[in-house]
């Protein structure tokens, strides 16, 4: 028996070390020669398209745009005549670099225990190294939110370019947001029968939301003791992690869907003087106008989602970004709800979906690219395509929200990204199989 479960031990061990291989593909080395793109269809996302145009960049930023482009003498060209030119499409909320293979907890590291965790940092904990990073990025996808899950509070998200030796490369703006599961008072049901007790259901939110209460109460009076005390007040971590929050520089990024959910987080945002962005939002739209006066953000958690009640109309979910713009309220799209961080490489086929049910096209584009970047605070950065924004862009063969579209070159921050992947490695070797296979069969 002992030896049994030795084995079985050693077998573990080997099957979570055969998980964690590095990527074969090699981070992109710092760009040395300025590079243009010329012939192709720009997209600046910023302004209208720009056909037969080129663009310039160095130094890993752009530093020309148009049609009557100055190319530097040493400058690397590229032809691009017949294909489109993107800003990096912008997941705004997954798991990138913190989960591998979710059967596998030896490589999933998205939560911590506990209710109250503001002081953990999900960007210390990212792979540079995940498989799925390169999957992502072969799809356009350059750009992404890692957030920690569970709990109260979650943690520290942060935004990400998908390329780099280490967390350290990788990270475009450490801390991001903090990560709060708002509470709610939907019922569930659970698997021995009947409704949890509404009065229980209250007494679960309003403890909750007093923990969060209490939370910034003390973070004040240890902001109040450091200012009174200086060196000789005790370092609180947890409290030390809240005091971006509580000064309004850190937004809280509120996941809530219900409207119960919605305006109490608003109002509670608003008490505390703290900034607020909303991931789900499906019910945003009929509260939009306190979303509006209180200048709310909405992150659409998934546009291929399933409608929340029964009631609902089938499509609730695919309109759901039309009728934010409408409405007026700052959104962008994600597809965490629908393909979570494995998938996150469908991004575009989201803002798709969102166009084929009324959001016009280019403000599809929009929700994917410049507006994530707005509402996390990097549009300075990333996000468009204009000059002296960083270089981090694409090459398609056609229309960024194709399921067809195929993406030939990326650079981030003018690092030319490597966009061969494992899902690309298996398609060519199956490939070779059955065309061997079909060899073999046509030789007999």
């Amino acid at each position: 028996m002992k030896r049994i479960r030795t084995l079985l031990a050693l077998a573990t061990i080997a099957f979570c070390a055969s998980t964690a291989t590095a990527t074969d593909e090699v981070p992109g080395a710092t760009q040395d020669k300025p590079v243009a793109l010329v012939g192709g269809t720009i997209h600046p996302v910023s302004s209208e398209p720009i056909e037969n145009g080129t663009i310039v960049f160095a130094d890993g930023k752009i530093t020309a745009i148009g049609t009557d482009v100055e190319i530097p003498a040493d400058a690397v060209q590229i032809d691009v005549s017949g294909k489109h030119v993107y800003p990096a499409l912008f997941e705004t909320h997954s798991q990138m670099g913190l989960t591998e293979i979710g059967a596998v907890p030896a490589t999933v590291d998205t939560s911590e225990t506990g209710e109250m965790n503001p002081n953990v940092k999900a960007v210390v904990a990212v792979n540079p190294d995940s498989e799925l990073i390169p999957v992502t990025r072969s799809n356009g996808v350059l750009l992404a939110v890692s957030a920690p899950s569970g709990g109260l509070i979650s943690g520290q998200s942060a935004v990400l370019q998908l390329d780099g030796w280490t967390w350290e490369d990788m990270a475009l703006k450490p801390a991001a947001t903090m990560q709060v599961n708002w509470p709610s008072l939907r019922q569930r049901r659970f698997r021995r029968g009947g409704d949890r007790d509404e009065s229980e259901l209250l007494r679960r939110y309003e403890e909750q939301v007093n923990q969060l209460r209490e939370l910034f109460k003390e973070t004040r009076a240890y902001q109040s003791g450091k200012e009174s005390r200086g060196d000789e007040q005790p370092l609180d971590l947890r409290l030390e992690a809240m005091i971006p929050v509580v000064d309004g520089q850190l937004p809280m990024m509120v996941r809530a869907d219900t409207l119960n959910q919605i305006q109490s987080a608003v109002a509670f945002a608003a008490e505390e003087n703290a900034k607020l962005i909303i991931l789900g939002g499906y019910d945003a739209p009929l509260c939009a106008d306190l979303l509006n006066e209180h200048k709310v953000p909405v992150i659409v958690s998934a546009v291929q989602r399933r409608p929340l009640r029964r009631s609902d109309e089938y499509d609730a979910a695919y309109t759901l970004p039309k009728r934010l713009s409408e409405a007026g309220i700052q959104f962008c799209i994600s597809s965490t709800d629908r393909s979570s961080t494995w998938n996150t490489r469908i991004l575009p086929f989201q803002a798709a979906v969102a166009a084929g049910h009324g959001l016009e096209p280019s403000e599809a584009l929009k929700a994917i690219t410049l507006y994530p970047a707005q509402i996390m605070g990097v549009d300075d950065m990333v996000g468009s395509l204009d000059v002296g924004k960083h270089a981090t862009l694409f090459v398609a063969n056609g229309d960024a929200l194709e399921i067809s579209t195929q993406v030939s070159h990326a650079w981030i921050q003018g690092r030319e990204v490597d966009l061969s992947d494992k899902h690309k490695r298996l398609f060519e070797k199956y490939r070779r199989k059955y065309e061997q296979l079909d060899s073999q069969s046509n030789g007999d």
